[in-house]
């Protein structure tokens, strides 16, 4: 039989999502990492790393994903933003070695203002974050900066049909289907190469199986190309 939750627990499941904090913030990421390596997996997937390849991950929780990531191709390197301090701590201690051997570089940030030089990416990628973005405009412009002109973003988020099911999400998300998403792009310097629907049942933060729809956006940089490529796009 399901749990039932109290507000104040759904609020509690809500907050955590958005910054994992303290013990409950650790079960709640080890949860995560469980419950989105298929998004992440998929994301993975599909924006097709190389050698070589400079890869920022923005909300990588306990990062239990990182040595799937290092095995696409040779000399990957990986840098992972977080907002919570608790899993910038503990995805630093899961993965001291990768880090001695300059793999792999995790800071923290403030959510908005991405802590690196211009134009050092060739891959930038998010799973499940979207739907915490305080300022979606000026975090894409600081993502634009970061990425290389020939770069690629995915952006990975579960459809608002399914997210509004789950009780929680009333509380501090921001819910996007696809219409909603195309309507941010449109506003910001990248253009919309392809997004990809996929779905996988799942255990909800409530213990429910579920099945969950996600997209899988994948994003290029603005140039000459690609503005004619977005006024034609409907």
């Amino acid at each position: 039989m399901s749990k039932i939750y109290t507000e104040e627990e759904l609020k509690e499941i809500a907050h955590q999502l958005a910054n994992p904090n303290g013990e409950f913030g650790l079960v709640i990421a080890d949860n995560m990492n469980e419950n989105n390596i298929g998004m992440t997996l998929e994301t993975i997937k599909n924006i097709g790393l190389n050698d070589n390849d400079q890869l920022l991950e923005l909300g990588h929780g306990n990062c239990g994903h990182l040595q799937l990531i290092l095995q696409q191709a040779r000399s990957i390197h990986y840098s992972g933003l977080e907002i919570s301090s608790t899993m910038h701590q503990q995805a630093s201690a899961d993965h001291r070695a990768e880090v001695a051997k300059r793999q792999a570089t995790f800071r923290l940030y403030d959510g908005l203002h991405i802590p690196f030089q211009d134009e050092l990416f060739d891959k930038i990628m998010s799973v499940n974050t979207l739907y915490f973005w305080e300022d979606i405009p000026a975090l894409l412009a600081e993502i634009r900066r970061v990425l290389k002109p020939d770069g690629c973003v995915a952006i990975t988020f579960a459809d608002r049909a399914f997210m509004e099911t789950l009780p929680f999400t009333k509380f501090g998300f921001n819910l996007f289907d696809l219409d909603k998403f195309k309507t941010a792009i449109a506003e910001s310097s990248f253009i919309m190469k392809s997004a990809l629907k996929r779905a996988e049942y799942v255990n909800s933060k409530t213990g429910d199986p579920v099945l969950r729809e996600y997209w899988i956006a994948i994003l290029s940089p603005e140039n000459e190309h690609t503005k004619t490529e977005k006024l034609l796009t409907p």
